[in-house]
Parts: structure tokens; C-alpha cells; sequence
């Protein structure tokens, strides 16, 4: 995308996001979603999003644009530019956000998430790329939609957390983790032991540490799971504006971070 293109979108910005009637809706979604993937994080996290974002609120994406852009954004996880990528969950939470569903995103976005390796929170160049941050605001959309089996999502958030990495969480990604953990927590149709088998794994993992420097993901792992008791403590709100949701099994759910941190506790 270039210079000019960019005042295109600062133009619609201006004019409260009114689709330009010289244009097509569908031309201008597919460059939205080619703005997604620009490795200047100006064009990519800037005015083109907010437009973006915009239209799939306001509906002026909807049906067959929010199923073509959809199925963009799937396609993207298999791409060979990490900005792509992690950019691509953003764009589908925003559709799975207001119901829109389709088994083909689920399936893209569950073989990518635990299986990215490049977890940099942000680069002086290319911006924020967040995989670990954006995937999981998509993993909690995906976890409270009716189509989706909540017990997978949380199999998904294990697998993620106990991928192996160098990488120590910097950028509030085991909040943003944590946080999509609680509100899949809240799906009333799990039943006390399907909320805390996810745990299950992690508390093998954990006993299995050697002494010494903890490695990098059960940091990262132990950091969530501290952030999660904070939210079943308090409950978790689905948006800013929301009050607090008391997770089904609170209480449950807090003994048993306790005992699965427990032994990380004991090496420090």
C-alpha cells in the first residue's frame, strides 16, 4: 500500500467511514485485507484498520464480504509473513466476535496458535505483531461461540502455553491469555471436571521442572495461571463496559491453580 492509498482511507476515516461511491464495497475490502498484511505498521495498524474494524461493527461488512474476508484471513495463518499472521486473528475476532462462524477459521486458527514460534510482542520495525496476545483474543471468541466446543478451546490454550520458546512474555500476552481462558470458563455447559482437566497437563509439566532458572514457557505459563485466579477471584468481564461474570466453578477452579503452581513455588 502506498502513500496515496493511505490518504484513501484517511479520507473515509474523515467522512464517518461512508463507503466512497466510486468504489466497490468488495475492491475495497480486498485492499482492507491486503492493508492487513503491509509490513509498515502504519498501514497495517493504523487509519486502514480502524476503517476496518468500523465496517465489520457497523455491518457494512456483513454476509457474503464478512465470509469472503473470512476465509482471507484463514488462508493467512500459512503465510510467510509473521505480521500476516498475527494479524489475521484480530480480523477474524472481530467476525466470530458478533457471531459470524465458519468450521474453516476454527480449524486454520487451532493449527497455528500453538505452533507459532515467532512470540515477539512488538519489533522496532515492523510494529506490534503480538501472535501470542491476538490469538488469544480470537481463542476466547472462539471459546464462548455456541458452534464451538469450549473444552477444545481450552486443550488449545494448554498447547499453547506449554510450547516450547525463548520467549518471555513482555507485552501483557498472559493477561490477554488469561482473560480468554476465564470467559471460555463461563460456558455453563462444562461441567466442574471439564474446567479443570485442561490444568491437567500443565501440572505434569510443572512437576517435572528441574531446579534452577524456570524455562522460558513455564514462566509464561505460571504468569497466566496467576492471572487467571486474579480473574476467578473477581470475575471477568466480556467487555470494558460489562460488569464482572463470576466463573460456574470459581472456587473449584482457584484450588486447583493452587495446587498446580504449587511445585513451581517450591523452586524458587
Amino acid at each position: 500500500m502506498t502513500k496515496t492509498d493511505l490518504k484513501l482511507w484517511q479520507g473515509i476515516h474523515a467522512a464517518d467511514f461512508a463507503v466512497p461511491s466510486d468504489r466497490s464495497l468488495e475492491a475495497l475490502v480486498d485492499e482492507l485485507a491486503e492493508a492487513l498484511r503491509d509490513p509498515d505498521p502504519e498501514m497495517r495498524d493504523g487509519v486502514p484498520y480502524v476503517v476496518l474494524r468500523t465496517w465489520i461493527q457497523r455491518s457494512v461488512i456483513d454476509g457474503h464480504q464478512g465470509a469472503r474476508l473470512g476465509a482471507v484471513m484463514a488462508e493467512r495463518f500459512g503465510d510467510p509473513d509473521i505480521q500476516a499472521r498475527t494479524f489475521a486473528p484480530l480480523v477474524l475476532d472481530m467476525l466470530v466476535g458478533r457471531g459470524d462462524f465458519d468450521p474453516a477459521w476454527l480449524a486454520a486458527f487451532s493449527g497455528w496458535y500453538s505452533a507459532e514460534q515467532d512470540l515477539r510482542g512488538h519489533d522496532p520495525v515492523l510494529g506490534w505483531l503480538h501472535a501470542v496476545a491476538h490469538g488469544a483474543d480470537l481463542l476466547g471468541s472462539f471459546g464462548t461461540h455456541p458452534a464451538v466446543r469450549p473444552t477444545d478451546m481450552l486443550a488449545l490454550a494448554t498447547a499453547r502455553l506449554l510450547a516450547d520458546t525463548d520467549y518471555v512474555f513482555a507485552q501483557q500476552e498472559d493477561d490477554r491469555l488469561a482473560q480468554a481462558i476465564a470467559l471460555i470458563l463461563t460456558r455453563p455447559e462444562l461441567d466442574e471436571d471439564q474446567a479443570l482437566a485442561w490444568l491437567d497437563p500443565v501440572e505434569n509439566d510443572f512437576g517435572g521442572l528441574p531446579s534452577g532458572p524456570l524455562p522460558a514457557h513455564a514462566a509464561n505459563c505460571l504468569r497466566t495461571l496467576r492471572t487467571l485466579y486474579l480473574l476467578a477471584d473477581l470475575g471477568v468481564r466480556r467487555s470494558h463496559e460489562a460488569a464482572p461474570v463470576v466463573l460456574p466453578h470459581r472456587d473449584a477452579l482457584k484450588r486447583r491453580l493452587v495446587e498446580v503452581m504449587a511445585p513451581v513455588f517450591q523452586h524458587a
